[in-house]
């Protein structure tokens, strides 16, 4: 075989079906794109196949045949990643610049921040928490979930339409007490559906509000969310006579209407928002990058504001922006200090006595089977898979708006933990095949299951997806803080004399602390079997939640109590 496919014929991916084929394998006859090719070709016999390069770059194609012919032999599955070397490494540069960007002079940046800006949810103005406030008081005394996801042989279509306008009504009718001039103009004369684009508004200010504040709305979102799943049903909608949804209004939305997306593309707006952090700074370094940043954000407000965008607008999209930074540091952050406690206790070729971390299947609850460099590595892959996926939180969740609120039907099914509802979640399954496959590259090999699961029994939806991946931070941020802080206990001499005496001092604390959750937390616990749990990309996640559920028995528990450690539920510290 010469030619591997015909440049004028597109191919698609026959596992995800939805990627261009850019892999021919030719033991198993079958066109694959790079992220499938590289999960189903990782190990075992299949690891050994020969494949092909589909992409025929034209611009090689004239004069120079002996090339085209050397790009179209067979290579090893090993050979195909070093094909595109030197694109992938402009591409690799620009998906792991870090979150927090200190210089901006790079060629890249301004693409960086324009693609990062597409995801970043617009910081609400003073008309918009209004709104905020009149939609958290409507859902907090709607109970839609519990008259729509039963079992009930009433027309569901009808059902549906009579909660969403009860919480339409709920909304005019606290809308009118809180103004009564505004409510006037909108209801006096007028129906619930020709208001539609206030409706809309209302919920779109709830949706961008959850997503910069993911610890806020955390029972209410859920209702919104699953009434404007329900809204965009085609019976349910032409029963309305409206459509609730709208799209998020985003940054880069927001310049691009405004014609200033130049502001994106300027190297000041990295000092406009960076986040200024306080570790190692004294109080007059900080105020002076506070004042930097400051006058950042005032040049830049000045220079793009016009007619039409005013430089506290500007400032609102410079502030979006920061609030980005924010997030990544106070989320992401904990997954690196994770993984620098990792390689400054644990050697990962060899074991110290007593700390190996080495772990066997039914013993001590454990269902994984590790060697000690074997789980060392399971759980440096776990932490860097959870970094990337928290890096790309903003990302992940636009996606999952649009998979909830797509027309793809959804079924209403007992997965064990009540009626949920089950549906398909392709665009955050595309994505998160992607991040895999990244997290993998960097990692060279992979210890356990690549399997994710989505629109299953264990992730029914793109919003179990988002509410799952959100507690990484509630997990790790408090085990962070406690290691941070037992430093400080030796400031009172009779902790530590208790540390000294009951633990072998601060560094042998911080061991135990950590070497107790390397092995009991990354063990596959957490259900009663390998499809639930194990080492399956969300079961990583199962058994570190299993092991927070059961820190109130570990014999190193009043050491958190004493560093202020209240919970794993976001309350605060």
């Amino acid at each position: 075989m010469e030619v591997a496919s015909s440049a004028n014929t597109t191919s698609f991916c026959v596992e995800c079906r939805d990627q261009e084929a850019s892999v021919f394998c030719e033991q198993c006859d079958e066109d694959f794109c790079e992220v499938c090719h590289a999960m189903l070709h990782r190990t075992g016999n299949r690891r050994k196949h020969t494949a092909k390069n589909l992409r025929v770059r034209g611009a090689t194609s004239d004069g120079n045949g002996a090339n085209d012919n050397a790009s179209n032999k067979s290579v090893t599955t090993g050979s195909i990643k070093g094909m595109d070397d030197t694109d992938d490494k402009s591409l690799n540069a620009a998906m792991e610049l870090d979150g927090t960007v200190i210089n901006g002079s790079g060629a890249t940046f301004g693409q960086w921040m324009e693609n990062r800006a597409k995801y970043v949810p617009l910081r609400l103005d003073a008309h918009e928490r209004n709104l905020l406030r009149l939609l958290e008081a409507a859902l907090n005394v709607s109970e839609y979930t519990d008259k729509i996801d039963i079992i009930s042989y009433a027309n569901k279509a009808r059902r549906i339409v009579t909660q969403i306008r009860d919480l339409c009504a709920i909304i005019s009718g606290l809308l009118v007490a809180n103004d009564y001039k505004m409510g006037g103009q909108l209801f006096s004369e007028k129906s619930v559906k020709h208001n539609e684009e206030f409706f809309q508004q209302v919920f779109e200010v709830g949706r961008r509000h959850k997503i910069m504040n993911p610890e806020k709305m955390r029972s209410n979102y859920g209702k919104l969310m699953y009434m404007l799943m329900d809204s965009v049903i085609p019976e349910v909608e032409d029963m309305l006579g409206f459509s609730c949804v709208i799209p998020i209004n985003t940054v880069f939305e927001y310049l691009k209407t405004n014609n200033c997306l130049e502001l994106l593309h300027d190297d000041m707006i990295a000092i406009a928002t960076r986040e200024i952090g306080q570790e190692f700074k004294s109080r007059t370094q900080i105020n002076a990058e506070v004042q930097k940043k400051r006058k950042a954000v005032d040049m830049l407000s000045e220079k793009y504001s016009n007619d039409r965008v005013s430089r506290d607008d500007i400032a609102r999209c410079l502030a979006s922006l920061s609030d980005n930074h924010a997030y990544l540091k106070a989320n992401r952050d904990p997954c690196d200090r994770m993984l620098k406690y990792l390689s400054q206790y644990f050697n990962p070729s060899k074991s110290e006595s007593g700390y190996s971390l080495a772990i066997m299947a039914g013993r001590h609850g454990h269902r994984l089977t590790h060697t000690h460099s074997t789980q060392y590595s399971y759980v440096h892959q776990s932490l860097c898979l959870w970094r990337e996926i928290v890096h790309e939180m903003y990302m992940l969740w636009s996606l999952s708006d649009e998979d909830l609120l797509s027309v793809s039907p959804y079924r209403l099914t007992n997965t064990g933990q009540g009626l949920q509802r089950i549906q398909q979640c392709r665009g955050i399954g595309g994505a998160m095949h992607k991040i895999l496959h990244r997290a993998q590259k960097k990692s060279g090999s992979w210890v356990g299951s690549s399997v994710v699961h989505l629109g299953d029994r264990n992730v029914p939806n793109a919003f179990m997806f988002i509410d799952k991946y959100n507690q990484v931070s509630r997990i790790l941020t408090p085990i962070v803080s406690t290691l941070d802080r037992i430093d400080s206990l030796l400031e009172d001499p009779a902790i530590a004399a208790y540390l000294e005496e009951s633990y072998g001092g601060v560094d042998r604390c911080k061991k135990d602390i950590l070497y107790d959750f390397f092995r009991c937390g990354f063990d596959g616990s957490g259900a009663d079997n390998y499809f639930d749990a194990g080492s399956c990309i969300d079961g990583r996640l199962t058994s570190a939640w299993n092991w927070c559920s059961q820190i109130e028995k570990k014999k190193f528990f009043p050491i958190f109590l004493l560093t202020g450690f209240i919970g794993f539920d976001g309350g605060g510290w």
